[in-house]
């Protein structure tokens, strides 16, 4: 009899054991997105023209020496470092139609509310929702993900536009949504002070302000450690509307921080390391001319224009993809499931998955190597 507590306490332990690595081995995705940026600014950097035109930049001498520079190369580095020296080093880029890559929305409005429907549901619906608070009927990847016993309870969305509880559908979909101004339950000293700072801006619009997005955000992944993150970003369109080509750029540039900050934590967490995948897109493009820039919907040409940046587990380091090529916007949630493991099923027709190389049995190898050396 004395034997078997030993014995038992061991097949508990290895059991234990086991459970955590399997939680751990459950791959985990970022699903980032900032609203209205356009393809031309990822891969060409700021305009030259816009950023020297008085009427869309305040101090042009000034944005120049932020965000200038003789090439394409040089500008888009300054504008969006991340981009230019990490995605585009250990994971891959699309929408580059300068080398006839194209990304493009599928559905007919150009909008934002038909372009997150698109991301999340992989499903172009033709019936127009302008964007207002409507709840979204269209399954969303994000609440496919936490029906499944393996995600229950670990999604979860943050955006700094208050429509997005509509367009996933929080009511009925069962997961907290940040979103505007709204208070996120506070659980310590430091969400709480995120709180207060929210409800002290007197000015409050329809878009929060993105980096109270990403702080309560970060705090909360910190905490609970979550497995489907959605991250949406505002502030890029806002100014593109308000035809402040300035502060449109120095919005991208804040993103593209906020996403090397969220990647290096990910990177250092032994609960992510290695196991997640980020990506990074927009909902709709803009217009392609110097007046029509700050402008996007089905009569302006380039709203449809988008782009796709992806990293970490399960991408292959292609790079900038360089190649004459269409993906759409609608193949977004299927290939996020893919990328998990799974097929997304919803009540509606999805977009197939994007090609992807799969990883070879050495990537597998070397991966696991890495889950091993990390626990």
């Amino acid at each position: 009899m004395k034997l078997l507590f030993p014995v038992f306490l061991f097949f508990a332990v290895h059991i234990q054991e086991i459970s955590a690595q399997a939680r751990k081995e459950t791959p985990n995705v970022f699903i980032i997105t900032t609203d209205g940026f356009r393809w031309q600014e990822i891969f060409n950097g700021g305009d030259p023209a816009l950023m020297s035109n008085t009427e869309y930049v305040e101090d042009t001498s000034l944005i120049r020496q932020l965000y200038g520079g003789a090439t394409t190369e040089i500008r888009r580095q300054k504008l969006l470092p991340f981009f230019w020296n990490v995605i585009s080093q250990s994971g891959q880029l699309y929408g580059n139609r300068n080398y006839d890559n194209k990304a493009d929305v599928r559905n007919f409005y150009k909008i934002s509310y038909a372009g997150y429907n698109e991301i999340f549901t992989g499903y172009a619906d033709p019936k127009l929702v302008p964007n207002t608070p409507s709840n979204n009927k269209n399954t969303n990847i994000a609440g496919y993900f936490n029906g499944l016993q393996e995600y229950k309870g670990k999604v979860v969305a943050f955006s700094s536009w208050n429509i997005f509880p509509y367009i996933l559908n929080e009511q009925q979909n069962d997961f907290p949504v940040n979103s505007g101004y709204e208070n996120f339950p506070a659980t310590d000293s430091v969400m709480t002070t995120l709180d207060r700072v929210q409800d002290s801006i007197h000015d409050k619009t329809a878009c929060r302000y993105d980096i109270l997005t990403f702080l309560i955000a970060k705090q909360y992944i910190q905490q609970q450690h979550p497995k489907v993150i959605v991250l949406s970003f505002g502030e890029t369109d806002e100014f593109a509307h308000s035809g402040r080509y300035d502060k449109y750029l120095q919005r991208a540039n804040d993103v593209d921080r906020m996403i090397s900050e969220l990647w290096y934590n990910v990177q250092t967490d032994p609960f992510y390391k290695n196991n997640t995948t980020f990506i990074i897109t927009t909902d709709h493009g803009r217009g392609k001319k110097n007046n029509t820039w700050p402008a996007h919907h089905l009569f302006v040409k380039g709203s449809g224009e988008i782009w796709l940046a992806m990293m970490g587990r399960g991408i292959e380091e292609k790079g900038e993809i360089k190649t004459a090529g269409q993906i759409y916007q609608n193949q977004i949630a299927q290939t996020i499931a893919g990328l998990l493991g799974e097929e997304f099923t919803a009540n509606h027709s999805t977009g197939k998955p994007i090609e992807l190389h799969p990883l070879t049995e050495q990537d597998k190898y070397t991966w696991k190597q890495s889950f091993n050396a990390s626990k």
